[in-house]
């Protein structure tokens, strides 16, 4: 179990100060006992306020975070569990709407149980206060980070921890929709833990305490929203080669190449290209592709999005976490940029069942609906459409490593019925090489290590 630090502590901890926001006035005098008259609530808040010190479960206010300013929200798990009721709702949508209209981000720290049972369905309603309060945020543009500390459960996980943009969890701490009373007494309770929500894509990363400063500094650093009157994001340049080569003489030799152990991956392109980077992990849908990296990282000062293929099939779950890093980089004004180096979509039976299709549908997609400018570089094998899914319609270039084809040499000499010693004579015919997709208009040109 995750050490369960007060709000106060946790708030200490991560934050240069903190000034609370004034508390949000009810227009009529709350009844007895709460909306549903549930006996004995009023004397359990009071007993809460004087164990906790505090007014609500929810605290929320003005903060700097190694001078970066934010809104902040902070549950006191020690406060009736964290618990959302009427009260909570107010400052929560309160907080969300103050970041909106400061455009800074908002920092949460959840540490909850769920919804105030002895607020009826005045608390579970909170949750549509929390969506609506949701999309206004993403609607200007304005990230969110949360925090998941111990426990993180119910309404407060599928809403505001969930619902953030980017999802940090202390080790240990229990994440889940199902709090540790209501699960089947069967059920495995690994299931319900920040390492299990992280190994399946839900969370991005896990932060031990004394890293959590750090931690969201970082990403502060590289999500923080333009001012606004600035000027567009200008497109993210092209890497350069990590290899001086000459371009292939033949098809084949541009497929050898790029199927070469020895040449870079995209890591030695990610590593080279930014200064500092942090990632993004999952598809939130279940699904984890190690075969495609994707996050924000700092190059030459400034925020640059990127999804890189690693060399391997693509998987579902790779397409779908491309396509969520795209579509926050574009409500975010930050230009993005795709390395591509696959031999194409993963075509398994467990790929089709994870559903394929629409995976590389939504990345192809993602792409082309972004209003932020996409840089697109081949650095390795550019198999088919698992390949093009993450390629800039028009600001696509190569390296001297590279390869685009429409299928690989040899299925398309499968598919033409020749013999398997044909496979090099078909890719001279596809025209796969570099310089062949230049004058194709498929890249506009080769990069050098010299550019």
């Amino acid at each position: 179990m995750a050490e369960r630090l007060t709000a106060r502590e946790v708030i200490a901890l991560v934050t240069d100060d903190f000034t609370p926001l004034p508390t949000p006035a009810p227009l009529a005098p709350p009844p007895a006992d709460g909306p549903i008259g549930w006996t004995g609530y009023d004397a359990a808040r009071a007993r809460a306020a004087a164990r906790t010190g505090e007014e609500e479960s929810v605290l929320h206010g003005r903060a700097t975070i190694d001078g970066r300013r934010v809104v902040l929200v902070a549950f006191e798990f020690g406060f009736l569990g964290g618990s959302l009721g009427q009260a909570a709702g107010d400052r929560l949508v309160t907080a969300y709407r103050t970041a909106v209209e400061a455009r800074v981000p908002l920092v949460s720290l959840v540490a909850t149980g769920g919804s105030r049972m002895q607020e009826g369905m005045i608390a579970l309603a909170q949750l549509q206060r929390v969506a609506e309060a949701t999309v206004r945020l993403r609607g200007a543009g304005v990230p969110h980070v949360t925090v998941l500390r111990d426990p993180s459960t119910g309404g407060g996980w599928a809403t505001v921890g969930a619902g953030a943009d980017v999802v940090l969890a202390l080790p240990s701490a229990q994440v889940a929709f199902a709090g540790s009373r209501v699960r089947p007494r069967d059920a495995d309770p690994a299931a319900y833990t920040a390492e299990s929500q992280w190994e399946y894509g839900h969370v991005d990363a896990l932060v031990a305490p004394e890293e959590l400063r750090t931690a969201l500094s970082l990403w502060l650093r590289l999500l923080t929203v333009p001012e606004e009157g600035s000027s567009p994001a200008l497109p993210a340049p092209p890497p350069r080669a990590l290899t001086e080569a000459a371009p292939p003489g033949s098809g084949w030799e541009a497929v050898v190449r790029a199927r070469s152990s020895g040449r870079p991956r995209a890591g030695a392109y990610l590593d080279a290209y930014f200064t500092a980077r942090a990632a993004l992990r999952g598809d939130r849908a279940g699904g984890v592709d190690p075969g495609v990296e994707c996050g924000f990282g700092l190059h030459e000062g400034r925020t640059v999005a990127y999804a890189a293929q690693d060399g391997s099939a693509t998987r579902p779950a790779g397409f779908r976490t491309a396509a969520r890093l795209i579509r926050l980089a574009d409500r975010l004004g930050i230009p993005v940029l795709t390395l591509i180096d696959t031999p194409g979509a993963a075509n398994d039976a467990e790929a089709e069942r994870a559903g394929a299709g629409p995976a590389i549908a939504d990345a192809f997609t993602a792409v082309a609906e972004a209003r932020v400018p996409v840089t697109s570089l081949l650095v390795g094998e550019g198999g088919s459409g698992g390949a093009l899914a993450l390629a800039a319609r028009d600001n696509t270039w190569s390296t001297p490593d590279g390869y685009f084809s429409v299928i690989a040499p040899e299925l398309a000499s499968a598919i033409l019925k020749r013999p398997d010693d044909q496979a090099p004579a078909t890719a001279d015919q596809l025209r796969l090489r570099p310089q062949d997709l230049v004058d194709l208009g498929i890249v506009r040109g080769v990069v050098t290590r010299g550019d």
